[in-house]
């Protein structure tokens, strides 16, 4: 990106330069968009390189005073693929991410007979917690977004549609758009588990509906010790441990 301005662009070029932008907008595009949607975009790539996303304050992006101590990092065990969020490790090898002491497979869509015991039954929620702070603080909505993804992922593998999940992009998107209109997410999102939990009792789902691939482990990142997410901002790819 010519001509950087901000500490957001600096670190997209950044992103980009380190062969972790394949999903992220073109610099024309980063540009248009405000500094809030610009730090959600590059938070996962940039965890994936260990580097802090600046804060955003009204419409500057501003980084963490030098004496804030990061977040001590999660730590690791001999099977984890590395550090969260990261696969530096790893191999894409088609339908397979292969890590030193674990292997993740490319799910796809499950018939009802393969599905954990009443886990289409209403007791099974998604569980978001409605956004109750300021949603023009740009880091709790970060935050917020980023552990309801983290939840929303396995639950949509338990319920046998792990090939249907939406990417971050949208889910963050999707956020905007319903508390913009007054609607809350969490509790639409928990009304669309509902109806998807219906359906999946009476209706056949293909077990893929295309046959994409991604094509780069910069488009992936680690959502638990179990499951990693791929995406290249229009499609999704959801990497399941045989072992979960």
């Amino acid at each position: 990106m010519d001509g950087a301005k901000t500490e957001l662009e600096e670190l997209y070029c950044t992103v980009v330069s380190e062969g972790q932008g394949a999903g992220l907008p073109s610099p024309t595009d980063f540009k248009r968009n405000d500094p809030g949607v610009q730090a959600l975009l590059l938070r996962r790539p940039a965890g994936r390189l260990g580097l802090e996303v600046p804060q955003v304050s009204g419409t500057s992006a501003k980084s963490q005073p030098p004496h804030a101590k990061p977040e001590p990092a999660p730590a690791e065990t001999e099977d984890d693929p590395g550090p969260t969020g990261r696969l530096t490790e790893c191999r894409l090898e088609g339908k397979r991410i292969t890590c030193p002491q674990r292997r993740f497979e490319l799910v796809a869509n499950q018939p009802n007979s393969k599905l954990a015991e009443d886990v289409l039954e209403p007791d099974n929620r998604l569980g978001l917690s409605s956004f109750k702070d300021n949603r023009n603080d740009e880091e709790e909505v970060r935050r917020y977004l980023s552990d309801a993804y983290d939840r929303y992922i396995p639950k949509m593998v338990d319920i046998g549609l792990g090939a249907n999940t939406m990417s971050f992009t949208a889910f963050h998107n999707a956020f905007h758009t319903m508390e913009e209109g007054g609607v809350d997410f969490a509790r639409r999102m928990e009304q669309t588990f509902a109806l998807l939990k219906q359906d999946k009792k009476s209706l056949a789902v293909k077990a893929r509906y295309h046959d994409e691939l991604p094509q780069d482990l910069s488009l992936c990142t680690v959502i638990n010790r179990d499951i990693v997410v791929c995406d290249n901002v229009g499609t999704n790819w959801v990497f399941v441990s045989p072992s979960r």
